[in-house]
């Protein structure tokens, strides 16, 4: 008898656990995440998000601050921004550096003053806790996102 109520509290609390909500952060092990490096993907919602935000960094960023970054040389830089469901940045990362520390720490700035971004439709919330986009910067009369 002893067995079988060991077995029916090793159930009961296996149930319980599996009924808590996860209040862990994100990591890089347990979020559903997509990554978007170009323009193409079967997902058509997530090719539209991308754009959408895109354009949301391009058509709100000061035209006097990219007049700034526009006249320093640099290799145009490569961003991944992760966004996540609910519209907040989760990271920025550099991926090739423009060159310029003002310029790499100028692109943070815009990403970080932007947010939140619009959060996921709700098919691709169902799919995906984080989308990572990354573009290729580039400042002339305009932040142009490639």
């Amino acid at each position: 008898g002893r067995q079988f109520d060991e077995e029916a509290a090793r159930r009961e609390a296996a149930s319980t656990a599996a009924r808590l909500p996860n209040t862990l952060p994100y990591s890089l092990s347990t979020a559903r995440r997509v990554r978007l490096w170009g323009r193409t993907d079967p997902n058509v919602e997530l090719v539209q998000y991308a754009e959408s935000w895109a354009r949301k960094i391009q058509f709100n960023t000061a035209i006097d601050s990219v007049r700034e970054m526009a006249k320093r040389p640099q290799t145009p830089p490569m961003v991944t921004v992760a966004v996540r469901s609910d519209g907040s940045v989760e990271s920025v990362t550099i991926e090739v550096s423009s060159g310029v520390v003002e310029v790499d720490d100028a692109i943070r700035r815009i990403v970080e003053d932007q947010k939140p971004y619009v959060a996921f439709p709700p098919a691709l919330a169902r799919e995906y806790d984080v989308v990572e986009i990354r573009r290729t910067w580039h400042f002339d009369s305009a932040i142009r996102l490639y």
